[in-house]
């Protein structure tokens, strides 16, 4: 029990120094903040502890020599005149009212001796209220500039600025309008069109299915794709679904015929002797034998084809300098194929294949119209994996 207690001792000692090595080097490099979250972190587990007389001193170190600090990181600070400056300001009277608000609940804090420890509390929320006005309207005024620009790239960081101002003041005056006149000027409108050169019917449904780009999941924040012009947009770009053949076989129908023929048992009969008596076996029975025969069977296996190819291009196009970007080509081939069979003769000379065959027979065929409509489920897969792989932004 002596022992378990020595080693506890020695445990509670070796973690105190280390704690105090580490307070060192913090003040030693300048790290005030880290060093007041250590003291600060220690003392509230136990502000009775007889070791807290060095946690207590270096934490009134540390919180007087950043206080100094951002002091004179202000003053400098507020001879600057920029945004980047502004937000500095802002963000050190925070952080100074933040630490001094951690520091607040373990007050009072005495040494053994019964000296109590002094931390200059000040108040900082005339300060804080000063330095984000002059915050918010610097933010204003650089987003503005920004806006003037009348760039893609300038509105979506105006939009940017927009956000941190809101942030900071939800209530400011049209921020909401502010922040949607950023995003819509920093906003890629594409217009989508297809156009069908390849004399085909190209069935209405496939085309919405094919326009719909709310189903390519290629949702971006600054990017919209319409189907349908709107002429209170200026588009920045184009997509272009460009069918240039959609051809369609002809219905083709063909026919084979396949001979079969089996040995197959076909029942039994008595073995004779040489009198035509029936042999026996040693036990005096009846000896039998298997009985085989030949069968055959005519198949006739009928094939129905039909096949349509889709072929094109998607084209990208910058709508403003009036040239295309880039050009994918589109294809695809939808094959309707089904395979029945008929026999004439002995069924059981079909193979196992034959009597699978006998099971369907003839369908139909598809009109042209849903032909093509297959066809273009495929076209929507490698649609899809073009707009992904190959994304305005």
């Amino acid at each position: 029990m002596k022992k378990l207690l020595f080693i506890l001792s020695m445990v509670l000692l070796l973690t105190s120094c280390n704690s105090a090595k580490r307070n060192q080097k913090l003040l030693a490099k300048g790290d005030y903040d880290q060093a007041i979250e250590l003291a600060i972190r220690k003392l509230q587990r136990d502000k009775t502890s007889g070791k807290n007389d060095v946690r207590i001193s270096y934490l009134q170190d540390a919180f007087k020599k950043m206080v100094a600090q951002d002091n004179r990181r202000l003053d400098l600070l507020k001879k600057q005149n920029s945004v980047s400056a502004a937000k500095k300001i802002y963000y050190t009277y925070q952080n100074m009212a933040f630490i001094q608000e951690k520091i607040r609940p373990l007050l009072p804090l005495n040494y053994k001796s019964g000296k109590q420890a002094t931390f200059k509390m000040v108040d900082y929320l005339g300060a804080i209220n000063t330095a984000q006005k002059v915050l918010i309207d610097a933010l204003a005024q650089e987003a503005q500039l920004y806006m003037d620009r009348e760039t893609i790239a300038d509105y979506r960081t105006a939009y940017t600025i927009y956000c941190e101002l809101e942030e900071l003041d939800p209530y400011y005056a049209g921020v909401q309008q502010l922040k949607e006149d950023a995003r819509f000027y920093g906003t890629d409108f594409v217009y989508v069109t297809l156009n069908n050169r390849s004399g085909q019917i190209i069935p209405t449904r496939l085309e919405r299915d094919l326009l719909n780009f709310n189903t390519y999941g290629l949702d971006n924040f600054w990017t919209e794709y319409h189907n349908e012009r709107n002429q209170d947009i200026a588009y920045n770009y184009g997509i272009s679904l460009n069918f240039k053949n959609i051809s369609i076989t002809p219905e083709r129908v063909s026919e084979r015929e396949e001979r079969r023929t089996k040995r197959i048992k076909d029942g039994w009969e008595y073995v004779l002797d040489i009198e035509g008596n029936v042999k026996k076996d040693s036990l005096d029975n009846d000896i039998k034998r298997d009985k085989y025969t030949t069968v055959s069977a005519r198949i006739t296996y009928t094939k129905q084809t039909k096949a349509t190819y889709v072929e094109g291009a998607v084209v990208y196009r910058d709508l403003v300098s009036r040239r295309d970007i880039n050009r994918y080509p589109l294809a695809s081939e939808f094959i309707f194929e089904n395979e029945f069979a008929r026999y004439r003769g002995d069924k059981r000379a079909l193979t196992k294949q034959d009597l699978k065959f006998l099971q369907y027979d003839f369908i139909p065929f598809p009109l042209n119209e849903q032909m093509v409509f297959d066809a273009g489920e495929d076209i929507k897969i490698r649609l899809k994996e073009i707009l992904t792989n190959n994304r305005l932004q």
